[in-house]
């Protein structure tokens, strides 16, 4: 296995408006293969959008939805990576034959349709059903999963990715700059965008303080670090409807440590190469060598009934 060249991304993308949304794909997509990357992997919904869709009818969600792979989007996808040589990860509304609609996550080559996933934990609307299973897949040589936004906050999620023998694990987002229980959550200011050329630092301190990336960085390095994979994390920076988000997409290696990272108060792309050795010296590799499955497989499949909580969309 060689090592792989990998590009993450964050971008402003405008809600419902797939053509634009794809320009920007298709560009930053060539500027990361002028750089050599053979992959390139953009944030959740990053082509129909994400957050509008919370006041979106099942009609009007079935309407931006689009069938795989024979929707105008994957094919769009495809015509950008066969022009531009790279394979492109990126999300959209999903609709089936049955009028089913899923928040799903492609990757997508030059040759077509290469991996979907449907996210487990769903929530940004009603209409929306869950996946219901994980999704591991051969990308140039390495072994790859991919788990969306809220899929990596239970951590069983990642383990069984890894477990199924993903090496890189792609985890797109819309995340970051809302309010939670949590100390030092909340929404970040529309307007401190708006004057972000003239006022950059107000608006980096609560992109890196406790609403942003210093919440971020307090369990996603644990991800990769305690599963030995890497890492490849894409969110977007800007609005998304009526919410400002942070970006801060990165790629993390199996140490848990940050080896490239968007810093940008802008659309930015970060690349970094993947390293086969990286995966058995990493201390995650030993501990899952060391797992006693005996002990805690009953424990971990006792019944239990789901219940998703997302504090900022609960009614007052």
């Amino acid at each position: 296995m060689e090592s792989l060249k990998i590009t993450t991304a964050q971008f402003e993308n405008k809600s419902g408006d797939k053509e634009y949304n794809l320009f920007v794909i298709r560009r930053l997509s060539r500027k990361a293969a002028e750089e050599g990357s053979k992959v390139i992997a953009f944030h959740e919904c990053c082509i129909t959008g994400y957050t509008f869709a919370q006041r979106l009818s099942r009609e009007e969600l079935l309407s931006v939805a689009e069938t795989l792979p024979e929707g105008p989007s994957i094919q769009a996808l495809q015509s950008i990576a066969k022009d531009i040589k790279i394979t492109i990860l990126a999300g959209l509304f999903e609709k089936d034959a049955e009028g089913m609609i899923y928040n799903t996550y492609v990757c997508v080559s030059g040759d077509g349709l290469l991996a979907s996933y449907r996210k487990l934990h769903p929530f940004i609307s009603k209409h929306l059903s869950p996946g219901n299973e994980y999704a591991t897949f051969d990308l140039h040589g390495w072994k790859c999963g991919i788990l969306i936004c809220y899929d990596n906050n239970v951590v069983e999620n990642v383990r069984a990715t890894a477990l199924l023998g993903a090496q890189i694990i792609f985890m797109p987002h819309v995340t970051m700059c809302t309010v939670s229980t949590r100390p030092g959550a909340g929404f970040v200011d529309s307007a401190l965008w708006e004057n972000r050329h003239e006022d950059p630092t107000s608006l980096r301190l609560e992109f890196e303080g406790l609403k942003g990336k210093k919440w971020l960085m307090k369990w996603l390095p644990a991800r990769a670090y305690d599963n030995a994979v890497y890492v490849v994390f894409a969110n977007p920076i800007g609005m998304d409807d009526d919410q400002l988000k942070n970006g801060c997409s990165m790629i993390i290696d199996p140490f848990g440590d940050v080896i490239a990272g968007c810093t940008k108060l802008d659309e930015e792309i970060v690349t970094a190469v993947c390293s086969p050795m990286k995966l058995g010296h990493a201390g995650g590799s030993r501990y899952r060598d060391a797992r006693r499955p005996e002990l805690y497989r009953e424990v971990i499949g006792m019944e239990h009934i789901s219940e998703l909580k997302v504090n900022w969309m609960e009614k007052p």
